[in-house]
């Protein structure tokens, strides 16, 4: 029997006395004809090197015969090696017993691959092991395997830990990652750049000495590893993000990517769709927080969680409940203290939950399709306030107005805003529609026509949040823009900060060079709003001026007229006393 596993190999064995062996071209070609990869490697030869591949192997790996002989089988799996299945067939080796794993490995190209491989001992006459036959199998498309990245889906993840035992002493930590932002990728670089994204990422999280490392979501990513240390999960998942910090140099793009991520911890044998679950409650809190750092789960993440669930129901209805509302933070001149515009924030007044900002609920809206109905409502309740502000005022006050990208993929944004226009007496210099740098998708004609036909209406188009996505400056050139608002980040402490003037500067010479009006986010000390005229901004809005105001509070800020330039005023004498 030992002599017909070796013979089955291929290799060159003596066949014992008066038995006759198999033709040596049957072998040959049995392990020709196998569809299943095979690669034999010699034990008895320094390094173990592969000696034998078949057509399928080449198949596989992409790697030609001549390219594998001579070399260790572990080249196929590059650099990860961190892998918990690589000690088990370590083991295999080193014991000289059959094993069977799924292991990731990559072919020539640098792509990975899911192997299903079986490791097979080939004995001597002696009961020596002189060579391992290696029977792999492509099982990246296989149910529980992700298709794009080859890692684990959830179902796979799921099944994956259900296999495993540990030691009672041993914590399971459950990590969620999401890329955010990513759909800023898709819809700015294109789908082809969003999918090597997600490859990238997958690649270096299975560098990664994880348990199992899964894509559970369009750009999730689900991580488990046994801890003997509960208390050192905090430092796994800042690894973790460490590991993704480095830019990902892609065909097509250079991107630095944020992460946000939740994490939860239980025994190796509690139920892992629960722990999945739990990190993923306490990953819709990075989500939420400014930065996005890393959080851990708590019991208020899943009332929240449920919340969400319930908010996600609630908001289908809630601009026929007349349940939405704006606040408004005016937008001043920088020079003169002078109120010229304000944009309108949008707040959701919850019968449970009280009033919601945007962030709480915008997204589920986007999720569920209720953006459409909310943005009709906020553009024709936005049109009908201008009218009446302007309506007696010698010099108007101009509006802007978040906009999703789904309105405009989904309806047709000029022909609504003529509508409402004609319909609420406005004017359409009066309004300004905002719009984050994710509305630059992969067919910006199409875009670039509505924008055109908007301007041509008189309606100002505004890229809010500037400088913090993944678009690039060909954007000012290419759209007919009529403002840039710089991101409150950049604004934040520029008094501290070389960087962050020099960023500033070149955003406000540009908008000046393209005859486009720059405003200043989240102004809120005089050193910064006297910093932005200094480089040559003319607008700003923040806590230095005001506060978003509910309607009545505008009005009565429009009404008074002084109250502004007063403490404006008031702030310029005690900045002048300051100085001397």
């Amino acid at each position: 029997m030992k002599f017909w596993n070796a013979r089955r190999a291929g290799l060159p064995v003596k066949a014992p006395e008066g038995v006759p062996p198999p033709p040596a071209s049957a072998a040959a070609l049995a392990i020709a004809q196998c569809a299943d990869g095979v690669m034999v490697a010699d034990m008895r030869m320094r390094g173990q090197p592969i000696v034998k591949v078949n057509a399928a192997f080449e198949a596989i790996t992409g790697y030609a015969a001549d390219e594998a002989i001579g070399k260790n089988c572990r080249y196929l799996q590059g650099s990860d090696r961190l892998q918990p299945e690589i000690a088990e067939m370590r083991a295999a080796l080193t014991d000289g017993r059959p094993c069977a794993v799924t292991i990731r490995n990559y072919r020539r190209d640098g792509t990975m691959f899911r192997n299903s491989l079986r490791l097979i001992p080939l004995r001597d006459d002696a009961g020596e092991v002189t060579h391992f036959v290696g029977l792999m199998r492509d099982v990246t498309h296989d149910a529980g395997i992700d298709r794009l990245t080859g890692l684990f889906d959830r179902y796979g993840l799921l099944d994956r830990l259900a296999d495993r035992s540990a030691p009672a002493t041993t914590a399971l930590l459950m990590v969620k990652v999401d890329i955010v932002r990513f759909h800023e990728v898709n819809n700015g670089f294109g789908y082809d750049v969003g999918d090597a994204l997600l490859r990238s990422v997958a690649a270096r999280l299975a560098t990664l000495p994880a348990t199992a490392v899964a894509r559970t979501g369009s750009n999730s990513f689900a991580l488990a590893f046994e801890l003997d240390d509960p208390s050192g999960a905090a430092r796994v998942v800042d690894d973790i993000l460490g590991l993704l910090k480095p830019r990902f140099v892609l065909p097509g793009a250079s991107l630095a990517v944020q992460f946000a991520a939740g994490f939860a911890l239980g025994a190796v044998g509690a139920d892992a769709l629960q722990l999945v679950r739990q990190a993923a409650a306490a990953l819709q809190r990075s989500k939420a927080t400014s930065a996005y750092p890393p959080q851990a789960f708590v019991d208020a993440d899943e009332r929240d969680a449920r919340n969400r669930i319930r908010l996600a129901s609630e908001l289908q209805m809630a601009a026929g409940n007349q349940e939405l509302l704006f606040h408004y933070q005016p937008q001043v001149d920088l020079g003169t203290g002078q109120l010229v515009g304000a944009e309108a924030l949008l707040r959701w007044n919850h019968g449970a939950f009280g009033l919601q900002p945007p962030a709480r609920f915008i997204g589920v809206a986007e999720e569920t399709g209720a953006i459409l109905e909310i943005g009709a409502w906020g553009l024709r309740t936005l049109a009908t306030h201008a009218a009446e502000i302007n309506r007696s005022r010698h010099t108007p006050i101009c509006f802007s107005l978040n906009v999703s990208v789904m309105e405009f993929m989904q309806r047709d944004m000029v022909a609504a805003v003529r509508r409402v226009l004609a319909e609420t007496g406005c004017r359409a210099e009066w309004l300004t529609l905002e719009l984050t740098e994710n509305l630059m998708i992969t067919e910006p004609a199409n875009i670039r026509r509505a924008f055109e036909n908007l301007r041509n209406l008189g309606v100002g188009i505004s890229i809010d949040d500037f400088g913090t996505g993944y678009s690039n400056l060909r954007y000012l050139e290419s759209f007919p823009l009529s403002e840039i608002k710089v991101d409150r980040s950049f604004v934040h402490d520029v008094a501290h900060s070389v960087a962050k003037r020099v960023i500033v500067e070149s955003i406000i010479k540009l908008g000046a060079a393209l005859d486009i009006r720059v405003v200043a986010e989240g102004i809120e000390t005089e050193a910064e709003r006297a910093i932005m005229r200094t480089l040559g901004c003319t607008v700003g809005q923040g806590y230095l001026f005001a506060a978003p105001l509910d309607e009545p509070g505008f009005r009565r800020l429009l009404n008074d007229g002084l109250i502004l330039q007063e403490a404006w005023d008031a702030r310029r004498l005690l900045t002048m006393l300051d100085r001397g």
